[in-house]
């Protein structure tokens, strides 16, 4: 109440003395105190309860205000990311958490779904890269498998050199992992690094996953131990606790034959 009396006064001096922009000053004193005086107004004089209203309006409109800016500013990321790059893009909102497994998180709910062109099989990305594939759909949501879960297996490529290999949230019994890391295998004898990229091998039709998509970078190899593949762990390029944003990316079945070539080789 002191604060508000305050800035009356001080508009009122602004005027009498003709200092510079006094109708600013008015204008803005009235956007500030207009509520207050309709209140306190005779015949209108505010309850507790009617402060206590209008203060949680406001908050709930800046929560809002807030809210909207952040989104923007993650679909903005999303759209603007190689997970992205060249593709049809439905982006959404997470809405909804499955209760979480022995490894996290393994399954979300989206605010997008069938009536807007959202299928099952469909790679879920996020700006840092791979989430997971659609497994249901309904008219206006959909569930994500997340990648980690106990159902969800990608083909990758590893390395500069492209070493194929699976990668899944499922660990051998003699594997120690970090929380939250995945489990990779080689298909093949070949090496493997720490900090080698992981990406998506791809599948026909891109479905349920698109190819070149980063899935996360190997965080450590793990002993042989008479295995003819490697072995080792991979931190997820995507952090599923924190989204807010995510893009379900559309993919077209291919419609015409591949041409045959003629080898050149003697």
């Amino acid at each position: 109440m002191f604060a508000a009396v305050a800035l009356t006064v001080v508009v009122a001096l602004v005027d009498l003395v003709g200092g510079p922009g006094p109708g600013v000053l008015r204008s803005g004193a009235a956007t500030v105190l207009g509520p207050l005086e309709r209140l306190l107004a005779p015949g209108g004089r505010a309850s507790v309860e009617d402060l206590q209203r209008e203060n949680e309006r406001l908050a709930s409109e800046l929560r809002e205000a807030r809210q909207g800016s952040s989104d923007a500013a993650a679909l903005a990321e999303l759209l603007a990311s190689p997970a992205t790059a060249g593709a049809r893009v439905v982006p959404a909102r997470v809405v909804g958490v499955g209760a979480p497994g022995p490894q996290g998180i393994v399954r979300l709910t989206i605010d997008v779904g069938g009536r807007d062109g959202v299928s099952a099989d469909r790679t879920v990305v996020a700006a840092g890269g791979l989430v997971g594939r659609v497994v249901s759909v309904a008219p206006w949501t959909s569930d994500v498998l997340v990648l980690g879960g106990p159902d969800v297996t990608v083909g990758a490529r590893v390395g500069d050199a492209g070493a194929l290999a699976t990668v899944g949230g499922a660990a051998a019994p003699s594997t120690e992992r970090d929380e939250g890391e995945l489990g990779l295998t080689l298909a093949q004898t070949g090496a493997l690094a720490v900090g080698d990229e992981v990406r998506t091998l791809g599948s026909v039709d891109g479905r349920p996953f698109v190819p070149g998509v980063l899935v996360g970078t190997v965080s450590s190899v793990e002993p042989q131990r008479g295995r003819l593949a490697p072995s080792g762990s991979v931190r997820p390029a995507v952090d599923v606790g924190t989204l807010t944003v995510v893009g379900v990316l559309l993919t077209e079945p291919r419609s015409t034959p591949r041409p045959s070539a003629t080898g050149s080789g003697s």
